[in-house]
């Protein structure tokens, strides 16, 4: 067995956890506190009490997020480059970029696991249910998602001529019973898995079939903003979310 094949099947699965400082709607929100803990830490808290995440790494630009990522117990090996930060590039970017740098450092992964810092109440069991089902599967590619709140197929756009006018974007469905439509799920950021091969060919992580393992509401929760942040933090200080327990559960 060459060198590489060792390397390879002595570390298999990467999660990368992409935690960028900038943020046009909540400045600095990675390591905004959350309930007295940086909101990087609760993803990180939950990716090691997982127990199946294997290298655990915070891609990150800035030298504060790192910080506070290594004291969490995550590896920061590099830093990211500040071009990563900006538009038109995103998290596919990201990944990409985080596997090309530990191929070069000679360590090779055939599975990664994204967590995005910004679905702090994944808990740990979902992580070890959606990694469970990625395997047993032989998924290639896995996202987590919820249920929308509100049926996206009720949904109506302005006419491109007439902001004032109306129409449906799905006109047979309108005016059907919630129980006649489809039920249609969003993907909510928490847990993304993938085959790196095939992650790499296809470039996105939307590729086809694509598993879901579905989340409750409350778990799903996705901080975009301001309004995000005070939500969650209604959720764990009136008891919904126990953020203690989610590192653990």
């Amino acid at each position: 067995m060459t060198l590489t094949k060792r390397i390879k099947y002595a570390v298999k699965v990467l999660t990368v956890i992409p935690a960028k400082i900038g943020s046009k709607r909540l400045p600095e929100k990675n390591i905004k506190k959350l309930a007295g803990k940086p909101l990087v830490c609760y993803t990180i808290e939950s990716a090691i009490a997982s127990g199946v995440c294997g290298e655990i790494m915070v891609s990150t630009d800035s030298d504060r997020i790192a910080e506070t990522a290594r004291r969490a117990g995550a590896r920061v090996p590099f830093m990211r480059p500040g071009y990563l930060g900006k538009d038109p590039y995103g998290v596919v970017d990201v990944c990409l970029h985080v596997i090309k740098e530990y191929e070069n450092r000679g360590s090779l992964f055939d599975t990664l696991i994204i967590l995005l810092p910004t679905s702090p109440f994944r808990s740990a069991e979902d992580i070890r249910k959606s990694y469970r089902m990625f395997r047993e599967t032989g998924a290639e590619f896995l996202m987590s998602v919820s249920e929308f709140s509100h049926n996206p197929f009720g949904a109506l756009v302005e006419d491109q001529f007439n902001p004032n006018i109306m129409k449906p974007c799905f006109p047979h469905r309108i005016g059907k019973k919630r129980h006649e439509l489809p039920v249609a799920y969003r993907a909510n950021g928490a847990i993304c898995i993938v085959d790196i091969d095939a992650f790499k060919k296809a470039g996105t992580y939307y590729g086809e079939p694509l598993f879901a393992y579905k989340m409750p509401w409350q778990r799903s929760i996705d901080i975009d903003d301001e309004s995000d942040f005070l939500f969650a933090e209604f959720l764990i200080k009136s008891g919904v979310i126990n953020a203690r327990e989610q590192k653990g559960n």
